[in-house]
């Protein structure tokens, strides 16, 4: 590995990091539910680009297995949420 990608590695986890802790902080202070369920989603999604900047560091395929987990779990925790939060119940 290039010392370019290690430091391009390491400065793009290290703002994934700084936008996680931004997004958790509109989770717990969100003036209403919509914008809640939107920094969840945001979270997951820096949590997978996470796991892939990872896979790439270590060139090992289990992250990026890893990362499709995230990425369906967080699609269907989504739309559980917004459902809920349209109607008031998730299966009907």
């Amino acid at each position: 590995m290039t010392g370019l990608l290690a430091n391009a590695i390491i400065a793009s986890l290290f703002i994934f990091v700084i936008a996680m802790a931004l997004t958790l902080v509109r989770v717990f202070r969100g003036p209403s539910a919509q914008d809640r369920v939107l920094a969840l989603d945001y979270l997951y999604m820096l949590g997978m680009l996470m796991m892939l900047v990872l896979g790439i560091r270590y060139a090992s395929d289990t992250y990026f297995e890893g990362a499709l987990l995230i990425a369906l779990f967080g699609f269907v925790g989504s739309f559980a949420l917004a459902k809920f939060l349209l109607r008031g119940e998730v299966i009907e």
